[in-house]
């Protein structure tokens, strides 16, 4: 429960901190053009707010009058106010956030104040390229918070790494890898012409797109041709993954109370066998594990769990002992992890860690673009996450390192998904102002109603999908 409770309030802070920087870009560029921002809100206040500088005893803690509501034409009081600068407040509905600038049709827009002539200090009168900004500002201001949060933990906590000539036991590779050309223990230092100084997870996705891939093979350079348009989610799901860091099998330290302890295992000692199949490193072990965790299914009972979780190993070559595995089919051993002699740290002064920042950030930025092209798929579609599956990213404890660099990741996520040309996002107005300025001819607003009512649909529909598809993982399917 506590590891639920830490996961959710990194959630709920990063995404807060987003949302006011996002919606901030936008209020930012509307003051700049002297446009009018009705409402600044984090979450959204569907009837009523849990805080607003409008309401009675904010204005009277502060010695202002209450502010009046605004009349209809036959001179009645509406559930509106009367405008009396920015209204700032926090909704109860924790789905985003908004701001709601006069004369823009959106969401939040008063169809009353619509109808009635423009203002001049109405969006809708705005310049087009003054109003392209406006829409741009929370695009642009995701992107420009990405690369300072990079640059910031880049300057604080520097970078660790293992150099890819030091990894002495290579990588670790899938059946479908091998038949691309790769044997476990090759070390890659090149895709394409890019040379490899590390090994990342992210370096998945520069292989599906590469056409060569150079690595050391016997002390040799041997060269994989590889097609360049390999499919990254059959990579990323396959198990065991596409490629992945060799870890030699050695215990290095054994849990309390665990099946490890119960047969005995010590630090040093290595498993050789499980079930009669022979262990040459961690990685088959942990994939064997899975594959016996897989049997079982829903109609599967106690006994058959109990059946399936007694296993027979065989320790260092000699030694064989039977054990029950835990429910979650585990031993309870912490495996010893290689290089930590061979770690490569490198520090960055204050200037030197905001370009380096700013290519961090852009390199994520593109692989996250690429990674795009996948969303209109079968699997890509069952692959999109909710809050669940977003929440599920971060770690069980805090740490701030993990938590910023994932803030800023989300920050590149949240700018990339604004900016595509969808009705209702950043990015389908920017079209429209951007049809304007190009044609000289303003859509009407009609048009802009409609086509902002099927965004919302379409935003809707992928919101439904995402949370239903991290329900569906709860419950295994």
């Amino acid at each position: 429960m506590e590891t639920i409770f830490i996961k959710a309030l990194q959630l709920i802070v990063a995404l807060s901190l987003l949302i006011v920087l996002h919606e901030g870009g936008h209020f930012l560029f509307a003051k700049l053009f002297k446009t009018r921002v009705e409402k600044f809100y984090l979450f959204f206040d569907y009837k009523f707010s849990l805080f607003s500088t409008y309401s009675n005893w904010f204005r009277r803690l502060i010695g202002k009058q209450p502010v009046p509501h605004r009349k209809d034409k036959e001179g009645k009081e509406t559930s509106e106010y009367e405008y009396q600068g920015t209204e700032y407040g926090i909704g109860w509905i924790p789905l985003g956030g908004y701001v709601k600038i006069s004369g823009m049709i959106d969401e939040s827009m008063d169809k009353e104040q619509m109808a009635l002539p423009p203002k001049p200090w109405e969006f809708r009168t705005k310049p087009a390229w003054q109003r392209l900004l406006i829409m741009l500002g929370g695009i642009i201001m995701n992107f420009i918070t990405a690369f300072f949060l990079y640059a910031m933990v880049l300057f604080s906590w520097g970078e660790q790494y293992v150099k890819s000539e030091d990894m002495q036991y290579g990588m670790k590779f899938s059946e479908a890898a091998k038949a691309d050309g790769f044997r476990d223990g090759d070390i890659i230092v090149k895709i394409d012409d890019e040379p490899v100084v590390s090994w990342t997870p992210g370096k998945l996705q520069d292989i599906s797109n590469a056409h060569e891939v150079t690595v050391i093979r016997g002390g040799k350079e041997h060269i994989i041709e590889l097609p360049g348009d390999l499919n990254l989610i059959d990579m990323l799901q396959q198990e065991p993954r596409y490629a992945s860091i060799l870890l030699p099998m050695q215990v290095d330290s054994v849990l309390a109370g665990s099946p490890a302890e119960k047969i005995g295992l010590k630090k040093g000692d290595k498993i050789t066998a499980l079930n009669g199949q022979p262990i040459a490193d961690f990685n088959e072990f942990q994939t064997l594990l899975l594959t016996l965790q897989d049997v079982l299914t829903e109609e599967s009972s106690p006994a058959d769990s109990l059946k399936q979780r007694t296993v027979t190993m065989v320790v260092n070559s000699q030694d064989t002992v039977t054990t029950v595995l835990t429910s979650e089919f585990k031993i309870g051993f912490v495996n010893a992890i290689p290089y930590q002699d061979k770690i490569t740290t490198r520090t960055y002064t204050l200037l030197e860690s905001f370009p380096a920042g700013i290519r961090l950030g852009y390199y994520q930025m593109v692989n996250y673009v690429d990674q795009l092209k996948y969303l209109f798929s079968s699997k890509g579609a069952r692959s999109v996450s909710g809050f669940i599956g977003i929440g599920s990213i971060f770690p069980d404890v805090w740490d701030w390192e993990r938590f910023w660099m994932l803030t800023a990741f989300l920050s590149i996520a949240l700018g990339v998904m604004n900016l595509l040309p969808i009705p209702a996002l950043d990015g389908g107005h920017a079209v429209f102002a951007i049809y304007e300025m190009i044609t000289r001819r303003k859509p009407s607003e009609k048009l802009l109603e409609r086509v902002q009512y099927i965004g919302m649909i379409l935003l809707i529909g992928l919101m439904i999908l995402a949370q239903a598809n991290d329900i569906l993982r709860l419950f295994g399917l």
